[in-house]
């Protein structure tokens, strides 16, 4: 029998370290709380790893979209707690904590998925006739992921880089991103390129001016027959 009112009460030691964590706890309770803590470093170590997974758990939410389901359970849960006791609440905050760790994975997967993928091969001009390669564009929920892998390409510094533009047949252009050489280089696009056939790199220099330059060293046809 002690041993399991012993195990109780660390039990509820947890339950009120959480509530302290979260800033939930009664300001009755939470001097004689804090007093404890103080007077012991075992419970100042159980404090601070209930402090680290609250902010972790904040920290995922603050950067995670998670699926509309999910989220619509999470604050279903968070409207509870509130109107529930300070126990209740960290059990609930816990379960919360358990279902934004899920919904984090599941937008991970969901970011990660593939869709569609084409492919385009990048032929060079004549500012860059050694050059050679590829181009892999596969649809993700994010945009589409542009793998760009060319060698014969000098390596561009000192202000002086590379940029991968998509472009329609009414010429108009989208930028999909910079890099210094073109091996194994991976870009985004938020336009498909359905749309956007063309792949086209152009050498440019950090002057201001946001247009291409029209120095292209690499031109492709996106092939969407596949």
């Amino acid at each position: 029998m002690r041993r399991r009112r012993a195990d109780e009460s660390s039990d509820q030691e947890i339950v009120e370290l959480a509530a302290l964590a979260d800033g939930s706890l009664t300001p009755e309770r939470r001097a004689a709380l804090e007093a404890q803590v103080a007077a012991s470093p075992e419970l100042a170590d159980l404090l601070a790893e209930q402090e680290r997974g609250l902010a972790f758990a904040r920290s995922a939410a603050g950067e995670v979209e998670a699926p509309e389901r999910l989220r619509a359970r999470i604050s279903t849960s968070r409207r509870a707690r509130r109107r529930a006791g300070p126990r209740r609440l960290v059990i609930i905050s816990a379960a919360a904590t358990a279902a934004l760790a899920v919904s984090f994975g599941l937008a991970v997967f969901y970011s990660g998925s593939s869709g569609p993928s084409f492919r385009a091969a990048l032929a060079p001009t004549e500012l860059a006739p050694e050059a050679a390669g590829g181009a892999t564009l596969t649809k993700t929920s994010s945009g589409w992921r542009i793998k760009i892998d060319v060698t014969g390409l000098p390596r561009l510094d000192g202000g002086r880089f590379y940029e991968a533009w998509l472009r329609n047949p009414a010429g108009v252009l989208v930028p999909i991103g910079t890099f210094n050489e073109g091996r194994k280089v991976t870009l985004w696009a938020g336009v498909s390129p359905k749309s956007y056939t063309t792949l086209t790199v152009t050498r440019e220099r950090a002057d201001g001016n946001q247009a291409s330059s029209g120095q292209k060293v690499l031109v492709g046809t996106v092939d969407t027959s596949g």
